[in-house]
């Protein structure tokens, strides 16, 4: 006996153009017919909408995008003086002294001044400030938090310094609760997301098992790890790519994620060059050995890894670990690469995983301390046309989550009105859509995680791509926006 169909999404415009019913049963695409048929199921007519796969943010870290909800937004100060004053206006607004001040977002690459801890101290001599700044990899505090939290000094703190004080900060406020968290999920899922990367600094595989469990379920999830939690994970007898009982099938076991450098702005990233304005060349987080005897254990018991690498030096040193270990995975960011690295991405068969968005939040001070190199900086053509397999994300909260705004990244390098950055290294719809979702395709027996669209993905200019009105998101044939 034949099934009746859950739902039919009827009259859907493919990729193709055509008009299709599209019938969805046990969470699967059960069949794809002529549009105009009859169907004894609920049906959705989508009146020529156009239906593409669900949508993945391949770099994600969640529980601080939702935390930054409570923060201040500071990304529009020019001025380590402009951001003290945001500072001071929001303690008039916010008066409780004993609560630590939060905010998010300064890019001091280029400002005129300092952000030292003076000038925080000037407006906020007794209230502890914390200000993350736009690449997480730096925090700005003031004399009042390093009292607080027993620093040997205020002002700037960089990597491990910023994680180890982000990571406290977060732990003495108010946990998250259900209601946050579903109205982020809900945010998500209106611009088309149905499946995110998290790489969260965190157990992520309980986190999301807890939330999951507490109805936190609209989005698919493929929870990394760091090596400080490589050992229970190997005792739990986990595995990348194992579905977690219990979730619905929504919850997978991600890659082991090291981190190796840090980031442009904070003059961190590991390069082959030294920077122009301190002489130095960045910082190496792990030492090549120790990376590829990470990669290594990765590998003999069935986790990919995730290995951040922004500089040009650290891709080559991320690459090398994967060449001599024979590891999968990715290289988070890419971002600077030389011409012999992304021949190597593609022949090792490792993905990079890039960040559009960021090509033009750092296009001007890439242009100042990367200056000659930027045209190996965000490379999707060229990574491209090596072969090498590209996933998009966001890095979120670092930037949106909403892969339509890095796909529009990827396809025009522009923004606000500015010329393309470096536009031969621009891709072409179908590529970034393709980037996008995972390697997800319409066809029968695949997962009905579905976007219905208003506009044609493939022929829209960049911006019309930025803000692409999204009518539906599906997840496992379960409407979770509509």
């Amino acid at each position: 006996m034949t099934l009746s169909p859950d739902l039919v999404l009827t009259h859907a415009r493919l990729s193709d153009g055509s008009l299709a019913d599209v019938a969805i049963r046990a969470g699967l695409v059960d069949s794809i017919g002529p549009a105009g048929g009859e169907h004894h199921a609920e049906v959705e007519n989508l009146e020529g909408r156009y239906l593409i796969p669900g949508l993945w943010d391949s770099h994600v870290h969640f529980t601080i995008w939702v935390h930054n909800q409570r923060r201040l937004n500071v990304s529009g100060a020019h001025s380590a003086s402009q951001a003290a004053a945001m500072v001071a206006e929001q303690m008039h607004a916010e008066p409780d002294a004993t609560a630590v001040l939060e905010g998010f977002g300064f890019r001091d690459a280029l400002w005129l001044d300092v952000p030292s801890a003076a000038i925080l101290d000037e407006v906020a001599p007794h209230r502890p400030v914390v200000l993350v700044a736009g690449d997480y990899h730096c925090v700005w505090i003031n004399t009042a938090t390093a009292h607080r939290y027993g620093l040997p000094h205020p002002g700037l703190l960089r990597e491990g310094a910023a994680f180890d004080l982000q990571a406290r900060v977060e732990a003495d406020a108010p946990p998250l609760g259900v209601d946050e968290l579903r109205a982020a999920t809900a945010r998500a899922s209106a611009r088309g997301v149905t499946g995110i990367v998290d790489l969260e600094m965190a157990d992520n595989v309980s986190v999301w098992r807890e939330r999951m469990a507490a109805g936190v379920s609209d989005l698919r999830v493929r929870a990394g790890f760091y090596p400080d939690n490589l050992e229970p994970m190997i005792e739990r007898g986990l595995r990348t790519g194992q579905v977690m009982d219990g979730t619905e099938g929504l919850l997978t076991v991600g890659s082991m994620k090291v981190i190796t450098d840090g980031t442009l702005t904070t003059r961190t990233a590991y390069c082959h060059h030294p920077y122009p304005d301190t002489g130095d060349v960045g910082i190496l987080a792990v030492r090549p050995e120790e990376l590829q005897a990470l990669l290594s254990a990765a590998r003999d018991h069935g986790f990919e890894v995730a290995v951040h690498a922004i500089g040009d030096r650290a891709n080559t040193v991320a690459l090398d670990a994967f060449e001599a270990t024979g590891a999968r995975g990715s290289i988070e960011h890419a971002q600077l690469l030389t011409d012999r690295d992304i021949a190597r991405f593609a022949r090792l068969g490792v993905t990079a995983s890039v960040q559009p968005t960021h090509l033009m939040d750092d296009r001007d001070t890439a242009d100042a301390l990367w200056a000659g190199r930027t045209h190996r900086a965000f490379a999707l053509a060229s990574l491209r046309a090596a072969g090498v397999n590209l996933a998009l994300g966001s890095d979120a909260p670092v930037s949106p989550l909403d892969p339509w705004v890095s796909m529009a990244a990827a396809v025009g390098r522009a923004r606000d009105g500015h010329d393309p950055w470096h536009p031969e290294q621009r891709i072409g719809n179908e590529a970034a859509l393709a980037a996008s979702v995972n390697g997800a395709r319409i066809e029968v027996g695949a997962a009905a995680d579905l976007v219905v669209i208003e506009q044609d993905p493939l022929t829209v200019e960049a911006e019309s791509l930025r803000t692409m009105p999204v009518a539906a998101t599906l997840v496992g044939g379960r409407f979770t926006y509509r």
